[in-house]
């Protein structure tokens, strides 16, 4: 199987299927900074990048921008000064989904 980075998003529609638990945790060992949160009832993945400055967290966080652009799939980004926190999840599965997998190792190669 490719690395989740070198995979393309596939589009979603509404009700599209979540991934399974233990898909989770399989997905999780190739993108080990991250981690699985619930936010009210809906699991997402996030992760805390830190930078030595505000301009530096403030470049990544157009380049993770960008990166949803291309992949028309959109994270929740908090820009802040010396860290940037990325959240991805697929509104349309009402959680996790393997394209969320695919952005956070795409995320990580650009940091």
């Amino acid at each position: 199987m490719a690395d989740l980075h070198e995979l393309k998003c596939e589009a979603c529609q509404a009700g599209a299927p979540k991934v399974a638990e233990e898909d989770v945790k399989e997905l999780l060992t190739q993108v080990p900074e991250w981690g699985v949160i619930d936010v009210g009832g809906t699991m997402q993945l996030e992760r805390i990048f830190s930078f030595k400055n505000f301009k530096h967290a403030w470049v990544f966080t157009d380049r993770v921008a960008e990166l949803a652009e291309q992949e028309f799939h959109h994270p929740e980004i908090t820009l802040e000064w010396g860290k940037v926190t990325v959240r991805w999840w697929s509104h349309s599965a009402k959680g996790l989904h393997k394209n969320d997998f695919i952005c956070a190792a795409k995320t990580d190669q650009l940091y």
